[in-house]
C-alpha cells in the first residue's frame, strides 16, 4: 500500500487501528494546519532497504562539526605538536607511508594464543589499492597482479563473543561462536577527531585511525589491542578475499549500466539512439517485471572478490601483489583483505603466522621481496646456450 494519506483528527485511534490492519506497514505522521496527515508505506518484513548514498556503522563515530579556527597562536600550536609527539611519538615515514612512531602501544595484558584448527577464523587488513603490474611465470605466460599496500595497521579492540551484540549473528548457526576484533589503519592527528572517537584508541594507546573496520574472528585467534599488522600476516600462495566499495558513476543509462548495444544511427530512428527499447510486458500483466534492467543508480556497492591469491610481498613497504584484476574501488581506495571463505580452497593447513605475524619471532630478517614458486625470476637466465659438440 502507498499513497494513502487521510485527515483525521483523533491521534490515538488512527495509530492503534494501523498497528492492528497492518503489522507489517511502517507509518509516517505529519500535522500542517491542525490536520494529522498519515502516510504508509508497505515493506516486505525483513526485507533490506536499497540505499545507494553512503553511510557509516553505528559503531563508527564521525566527527559532526568541521574545522574552526580557534586563534591559536604559533607557540599555542607548538605546545600542542610537543604534547601530541611526547604521547605517542614523533612524526615518521613507515613503509613509505607519513606516520607517528609510536611509543610501545601494548598497555593492556597479552591475549594467549591458542591452537589453530580447521575452522578457526583469523582476523583481516585493511589494505589500500594503488595500481597493477604485469607478471610472468616460468612458462611465459603473462598475467596481471593488483597492488594492496597494507597502510599502518593496528588492532584497536578485542571483543569476545559473549559481548558481540550485531545483527549479523542471525548468519551463523552459533551466535556466540566468533569473537569482534576492530582494526585502524592510518594514524591521525587527534586535534582532527572528536574527544569520543579519540577514547575508542585510549585503552590501546593508539593515535585515532582514518579507517575502522570488524572482522568477526574466532577466540583462539584473538590478538592483544595496540599489535601492528603486517602484509606478512598472510604468506606466498594464501587465496584471499577482498571487499571495497565500486566506483560511484552516478545515474546512468542502460548502455554504460548493463552493456545495451543501444539503437541504430540511421533509418528514421529519432532520439532513441541510447535507449533500452522496450522494457514492458503484454497481456493482462502488462507492466514492468521485477528485476528489469533500467536506468539508474551505478556503483557505490559493497562487492566482494574471492579466491584472490597472493603471488608476491614486499616486506619493506607492505604491500600485497594479488593475482587477477577487478578488485572493487578506484585507485588509493580502501579495501578490506581476509581468508577466502570458498569451500574447495579454503586453508588445511595452519598458517605461518597465527594469529598474525609477529617480527620478534624471527630469527633472521626477512628479504625485502618474497615470490611465489612459479614466478619467473628475472635475475634468473631465461635462455641457456650450449656449445655445439664437435
Amino acid at each position: 500500500m502507498a499513497g494513502i494519506s487521510s485527515k483525521i483528527l483523533g491521534i490515538h485511534n488512527i495509530l492503534k487501528s494501523q498497528q492492528q490492519s497492518f503489522p507489517h506497514v511502517t507509518g509516517l505522521t505529519s500535522i500542517f494546519n491542525g490536520t494529522l496527515t498519515v502516510q504508509v508505506r508497505h515493506r516486505r518484513p525483513g526485507h533490506p532497504i536499497n540505499l545507494t548514498r553512503p553511510r557509516f556503522p553505528l559503531w563508527f563515530l564521525r566527527k559532526e562539526l568541521v574545522n574552526v579556527d580557534q586563534s591559536l597562536t604559533e607557540p599555542n600550536k607548538q605546545f600542542i605538536e610537543e604534547v601530541v609527539h611526547e604521547k605517542f611519538g614523533p612524526p615518521a615515514i613507515i613503509s613509505g607511508l607519513s606516520t607517528y612512531q609510536l611509543k610501545s602501544p601494548l598497555k593492556i595484558e597479552a591475549e594467549p594464543r591458542g591452537e589453530w584448527h580447521k575452522k578457526t577464523r583469523r582476523t583481516g587488513l585493511i589494505g589500500r589499492k594503488i595500481g597493477q603490474q604485469p607478471m610472468w611465470d616460468k612458462n611465459g605466460n603473462r598475467f596481471t597482479t593488483t597492488l594492496i599496500q597494507i597502510v599502518d595497521n593496528h588492532v584497536v579492540k578485542y571483543i569476545p563473543p559473549e559481548e558481540v551484540k550485531d545483527k549479523r549473528e542471525i548468519r551463523y548457526r552459533e551466535s556466540s561462536r566468533y569473537g569482534l576484533l576492530m582494526v585502524g589503519a592510518e594514524s591521525a592527528d587527534p586535534q582532527n577527531y572528536t574527544r569520543e572517537y579519540c577514547g575508542l584508541f585510549a585503552k590501546a594507546g593508539l593515535m585515532p585511525k582514518k579507517q575502522l573496520c570488524r572482522f568477526f574472528i574466532s577466540p583462539e585467534a584473538a590478538i592483544q589491542a595496540g599489535t601492528p599488522l603486517y602484509a606478512n600476516h598472510f604468506s606466498v600462495g594464501d587465496v584471499v578475499d577482498i571487499r571495497g566499495k565500486t566506483i560511484d558513476r552516478g545515474f546512468q543509462g542502460v548502455m554504460k549500466r548493463w552493456g545495451f548495444h543501444g539503437m541504430p544511427a540511421t533509418h528514421g530512428q529519432t532520439k532513441t539512439h541510447r535507449k533500452g527499447g522496450n522494457t514492458g510486458g503484454g497481456g493482462e500483466k502488462a507492466r514492468i517485471w521485477p528485476g528489469t534492467k533500467l536506468p539508474g543508480h551505478m556503483g557505490n556497492r559493497w562487492r566482494v572478490l574471492r579466491g584472490m591469491q597472493v603471488m608476491r610481498i614486499n616486506t619493506k613497504y607492505n604491500i600485497l601483489y594479488v593475482r587477477g584484476v577487478g578488485v572493487p574501488g578506484p585507485v588509493n581506495g580502501y579495501v578490506y583483505i581476509f581468508d577466502t571463505v570458498l569451500p574447495l580452497r579454503k586453508r588445511k593447513e595452519k598458517p605461518a603466522a597465527f594469529p598474525t605475524f609477529y617480527p620478534e619471532d624471527l630469527e633472521e630478517p626477512l628479504p625485502e621481496d618474497l615470490f611465489h614458486e612459479s614466478l619467473h625470476m628475472f635475475s634468473d637466465p631465461s635462455i641457456k646456450h650450449q656449445p655445439e659438440k664437435k
